[in-house]
C-alpha cells in the first residue's frame, strides 16, 4: 500500500479483494493492501453465489441435497483455492503441536499437515455439508449461503486490527494492518448484504460469529502472541461454521 493512497474506497478494491481472496481471474497489483479489505465480504458473497447456484442445479434436477450441498462445498473450496481452509489446518497442527511460540510459528509455515490438521479439515467440512444440506433440504439455502459467507470475511480485518502481525514476513504482514474506518466499513457492508440476503436471522448470525471470532482472537494471542493469514484463515472458518449453524437451526 503506497503512503499518500488515502482514498477510502475505489472501484478496484472489488478486484483487489477477489485477486487475493479467491482463484478467480481477476487482474491485481495488490498496492492497495488492507486498504481494498471493505470489500472482502463481497468477495466472500460472490464465492457462495457461484457455489450456491452450480448446488442449485443438481438439486433442481432432483438430486439429494447431500449431493448438492457437497458440490457446495467442493466449488467453494476451489474459488478459494482452499486457502481458508488450509489455515485452519495449519492452526490446528501448530496451536496444539508445538510447545514454544517460535515452534507453532515453524510448525504453522510448513506445508505438511499433522493428525490436528487433518482432524480439524474433516470436522469443518463436515459441518458445513451438513448444515447446507439442512438448509437445501428445507428450501431456503442461497440467501443464508451468501449473508453467511459474507459475514464470515470481516472478522479476519478485526483480528488484522486488533491483533499485531506475529510474523514479518507473511501475508498479512504483507497486507497491512487495516485502520478502524476500513473494518468498520468491512462490517457494514457485510451486514447490509448479509441482512438483504437472509433477513434478520442475518443478525443472529452475526452476533455468534463475533463471539467466536473473539474467542478465536484470544486463543491466537495465547498460543502466537498475534495473528498471521494462518489465523485469518482458521478464523473465517470457524465463522463461517458457526453462521451456517445458526441460519440451519432458524430457517430449516
Amino acid at each position: 500500500m503506497t503512503e499518500n493512497d488515502t482514498t477510502r474506497i475505489q472501484a478496484r478494491d472489488v478486484t483487489e479483494a477477489l485477486g487475493l481472496l479467491t482463484r478467480l481471474p481477476v487482474a491485481t497489483t495488490g498496492a492497495r493492501g488492507s486498504r481494498a479489505g471493505w470489500a472482502w465480504p463481497l468477495a466472500g458473497g460472490l464465492v457462495a453465489l457461484i457455489a450456491g447456484v452450480a448446488g442449485g442445479i443438481l438439486a433442481a434436477v432432483g438430486l439429494p441435497s447431500a449431493l448438492a450441498a457437497a458440490l457446495i462445498v467442493a466449488v467453494m473450496v476451489v474459488l478459494t483455492g482452499a486457502m481458508h481452509e488450509d489455515g485452519l489446518a495449519d492452526c490446528a497442527d501448530g496451536f496444539w503441536g508445538g510447545w514454544t511460540i517460535q515452534r507453532r510459528l515453524d510448525i504453522m509455515a510448513d506445508s505438511r499437515i499433522g493428525t490436528y490438521g487433518v482432524v480439524a479439515l474433516v470436522l469443518a467440512l463436515l459441518a458445513r455439508w451438513t448444515a447446507i444440506a439442512a438448509l437445501i433440504g428445507a428450501g431456503s439455502y442461497l440467501g443464508p449461503l451468501i449473508a453467511v459467507a459474507t459475514l464470515s470475511r470481516v472478522p479476519m480485518l478485526g483480528l488484522m486490527r486488533i491483533l499485531p502481525a506475529a510474523r514479518s514476513d507473511g501475508l498479512s504482514a504483507r497486507t497491512g494492518r487495516p485502520d478502524r474506518d476500513t473494518v468498520l466499513l468491512a462490517g457494514t457492508v457485510g451486514l447490509l448484504v448479509a441482512l438483504l440476503a437472509a433477513g434478520f436471522a442475518a443478525i443472529a448470525a452475526a452476533l455468534v460469529m463475533a463471539v467466536v471470532a473473539w474467542g478465536a482472537a484470544e486463543l491466537a494471542r495465547t498460543k502466537i502472541g498475534g495473528q498471521t493469514g494462518d489465523v485469518l484463515g482458521a478464523t473465517q472458518q470457524l465463522a463461517e461454521i458457526a453462521g451456517l449453524a445458526v441460519v440451519a437451526a432458524l430457517l430449516a
